[in-house]
Parts: structure tokens; sequence; C-alpha cells
């Protein structure tokens, strides 16, 4: 494993504190900035965590496959910066969901799959703190729920592999609409968070991996800054910048 310290300014640029960590799975190089925070420090998942809610809601049915849809149930909502959230005012297919992060159809998600059978799932996978201390369709969202960058890690890498306990259908879908970017030079999946943590301050999240020839690298980004921050496309900046310094998404490796 080796630190790099010179990824910092990536994080000042933007006025944000944060960690990163990339794991190539061919030579098992780990490089991370920030350490203490990647391994030690817990935070909420948001988002992030429909990479789960979904696994959940495949392997109990809830979520049929890829296409179902949950119609909108006609609330007008915005998003953390204010503007009218449209892509989540409407009815949405699973795959159009996970891909706008719409938080609404997955807190129908999680009522659906219910506490006690949420609850198996977290203890099954080991996820994070595995608490449910608030409502069934918000502890990911409102602290209650946390995990440390290193366990998203490990997660989004067992995923890529098949080798979380749900059954191959359920992960081959999940790591379908993880795909959001594929070109001649890399495949880029991943799914982002944006949350709030107690002491106010915005958190986001990127965790997933990149493909070059049909080599998988898997990341962690993990990014903390003012309450009034927006996390939009900052957070993709950072990553694109950090693989970019590392021989990413040029076709050169």
């Amino acid at each position: 494993m080796k630190t790099d310290d010179s990824l910092k300014k990536y994080f000042e640029e933007k006025n944000v504190t944060g960690t990163f960590g990339l794991y190539d799975n061919g030579s098992g190089q780990f490089t991370i900035y920030n350490l203490s925070r990647f391994k030690d420090s817990a935070y909420l998942p948001a988002s992030t965590f429909k990479i789960v809610n979904t696994l959940i809601g495949l392997e109990t049915g809830k979520i049929v496959n890829e296409q179902m849809v949950i119609p909108w149930d006609g609330v007008v909502r915005v998003f953390p910066g204010g503007d009218t959230a449209k892509s989540w005012n409407k009815d949405l297919t699973m795959e159009q969901a996970f891909k706008a992060s719409a938080v609404p159809y997955y807190q129908e998600v999680a009522r659906r799959i219910g506490r006690e059978n949420m609850q198996h799932w977290l203890d099954t996978l080991n996820y994070g703190s595995k608490k449910i201390t608030t409502k069934i369709d918000t502890f990911w969202l409102d602290n209650s729920l946390k995990i440390t960058p290193d366990e998203e890690m490990g997660l989004v890498k067992k995923l890529y592999f098949g080798q979380l306990p749900f059954q191959k259908r359920s992960q081959d879908i999940v790591k379908k609409v993880m795909l959001q970017e594929d070109n001649a030079n890399y495949k880029l999946s991943y799914k982002s968070g944006w949350g709030f943590r107690e002491n106010g301050n915005a958190l986001g999240w990127i965790v997933g991996w990149i493909e070059e020839n049909r080599h998988p690298y898997f990341f962690v980004l993990n990014v903390e800054g003012a309450h009034d921050l927006n996390l939009g496309t900052l957070r993709l900046d950072i990553l694109k910048a950090i693989l970019k310094q590392n021989g990413f998404l040029e076709g050169k490796r």
C-alpha cells in the first residue's frame, strides 16, 4: 500500500476535505490519500446505499427487474441545492431511478422490503454499522447507518466479482445499472451519494470501478464541505482528475 499526498490539491481546489482509495486488482496495489479517514471514519452512505437496497429488492422480489416502474406519488421534490428534482418527479423504472439517484423510488423499495428483512440483510452483509435506529425509509440518509470508505471498497469489489451473498442475477443487474460511461478507452461504473452529517456539513461519495483493457481498478471517493456546497459535479471532477493523474481515461493503460 502507498499513500499519495499529492492528491490533496484536488480536494483543496474545491474547498473540501476527504479521502480517496484506488485498488489495482491485478497487482494488489492500494493507493490511498488520507489513510485515517479511509479506514477509521464512518459516514452515512447516502445514495451509495442504493447498491445494497437494489440487491435486497431484487433478491426478495420487491424489485422484479431493472424495468420495474414505481409510479410517482405526485409530490414535487427539490435537490439539496434547491433546484426542482425533475428527474425524480415522474414515474420511473428501477434503472432510471438508480441513474437519477431518485430517493423517493428507493424509499418505497425500502418500505416494501420492511425493517426485519432489511436488518437481516445488513447483518448478513456485515454492512457498516448495520444500524436501523430511525425510519425504514430514511436510515441511510440521516446518520443512523454509517460505513467507512474502506468498507465501501470491499463491497464494490465483491459485487464486481459476484462474491456477495446474493444470486448472480441480482448482482449482474446492479453491475449493469452502475455502468455510467462506456467508450473505446474505458468503462466507468459507479454510484454517487450526497447527504449531510450531524454537524451540518455536506458529504459526498463516488464508489465503483474503472475497467481499462478488461482489467478492473476499484475506487472510493469521499468528500466533505460546507453545508451549502453543491456536490453535484464536484465529486466527478475530483474523481476524474485523480484518475487522470494515475494514467486512466486516456487509453494509456
